[in-house]
């Protein structure tokens, strides 16, 4: 069984896709190791497990929209798409997506997977409660109401149990429009940076880094919002585009600025559209929105490297929230995404070299894409690290959610003595 994108194989003993949430913990009791994995898009091992696999597809697929509380409960193996899908035919909506919509709810969260839009939190900004599975096999519910246990467990990376079903705020249906601009100079970009990010409900620039100019900017607007006359010298697309610019964009969502519903336009990528596996490799950090233009004005510096391994690189934003292990943690950011040719040992050993130079900017990398965990301090980027460190030992201390790649960011292997 592999991933995604085909660059890695599992490397679990067994494989179980449980039909209820008592099987799916009766498992989960019994096995010395075990993980979970929803549509299996991350692109390292924080997934992985020597132990039983779990797949979370397998459970009901139950979408239970609440308007008048404004929330819905959903089971943790649903893909975004679906989701979206079923709120919109309740009038509801959620604040934002990611590029694809055919990620599952629970891996999504759990790694802190996101959108874009300076005033946006990351998917995870919406959970109101999650239902987990703990080792001994015990369901439990956690709100925001549990505080500590509730902050470190949303974004839990699969260390402190098995996510079954989460409940998510909503608001009402909206429209947006969605623009692409091309050619945007450099100079313009890094001088306007606040103002360039903000200029829409949800911005997104595309670039290799290389020559005078950001290919493209994409912008999600509300529908309330005017449509900008003029944008720091870039020009208006004039036919649809694919962020690569040899790419047809016919499984691109809606551009050109035609107005229609949220969810066809939040993504970049068309529900409608199935990806196959991605022949594609991805990493991302994430630092405070202050630094960006001097961490991008770095990256430049490695525009002739990166351009042997990059499809793209894609510049987005997002907003603070509270949740102990979430890269947004305390921090209104920007993520700088790199879509990697698939040429793992090559990307693998330019890494340390982009880490190095995103080093003092506080960069911290998306927890389901490929970084290097050694060259981290993850106790100076993550104040609550600590705490989660000693809720990991303290929930799991045989570690059975535990794995290699776990062990090496907790610090210290479980209990068990792997």
């Amino acid at each position: 069984m592999k991933n995604w994108a085909g660059n890695l194989e599992y490397a679990s003993s067994a494989v179980h896709r449980p039909k209820s949430v008592n099987e799916l913990a009766a498992l989960v009791a019994a096995a010395p190791r075990v993980k979970a994995l929803g549509s299996r898009h991350s692109f390292n091992r924080v997934g992985d497990t020597e132990g039983l696999h779990i797949l979370l597809d397998g459970l009901p697929h139950s979408i239970e929209p609440d308007s008048e509380r404004q929330t819905v409960r959903v089971s943790g193996g649903v893909s975004y798409g679906e989701l979206c899908r079923a709120l919109e035919q309740s009038g509801l909506a959620i604040h934002n997506l990611a590029s694809l919509p055919h990620i599952s709810v629970a891996g999504a969260i759990q790694t802190g997977t996101h959108g874009s839009g300076v005033n946006n939190q990351s998917l995870a900004g919406e959970v109101q409660s999650i239902e987990l599975v703990r080792p001994s096999g015990e369901v439990l519910t956690l709100t925001r109401a549990d505080g500590d246990d509730f902050l470190a467990s949303v974004v839990g990376l699969g260390a402190l149990g098995v996510i079954t079903a989460v409940e998510l705020s909503t608001r009402p249906s909206f429209r947006m429009r969605q623009r692409v601009l091309e050619d945007l100079p450099w100079d313009a970009a890094l001088a306007n940076f606040d103002a360039l990010v903000s200029a829409a409900y949800s911005v997104s620039l595309f670039t290799t880094y290389a020559g005078d100019s950001v290919s493209q900017v994409w912008l999600k607007a509300l529908d309330s919002e005017p449509p900008l006359a003029k944008f720091f010298g870039a020009t208006a697309a004039t036919r649809p585009r694919h962020p690569l610019p040899d790419m047809s964009a016919e499984n691109c969502t809606q551009q050109l600025d035609q107005a229609g519903p949220w969810l066809d336009r939040l993504p970049h990528f068309r529900h409608e559209f199935t990806p196959s596996n991605g022949e594609e490799l991805q990493s991302e950090y994430i630092l405070p929105l202050e630094h960006a233009p001097a961490a991008i004005e770095a990256v430049r510096t490695l525009a002739d490297r990166l351009a042997p391994l990059l499809f793209i690189s894609e510049i987005r934003t997002g907003a603070a929230d509270e949740f102990w292990l979430s890269p947004f943690y305390r921090q209104q950011s920007v993520a700088l995404h790199f879509t990697w040719k698939p040429l793992q040992a090559d990307v693998e050993a330019l890494l340390p070299e982009l880490e190095d130079l995103l080093r003092p900017f506080g960069a911290r990398p998306h927890w389901g894409k490929l970084f290097t965990p050694s060259r981290f301090d993850w106790e100076q980027l993550y104040p609550r690290f600590a705490g989660f460190r000693l809720l990991a030992s303290a929930h799991d201390p045989e570690g059975k959610f535990r794995n290699v790649l776990l062990d090496g960011i907790l610090g210290v292997p479980a209990a068990s003595g792997r």
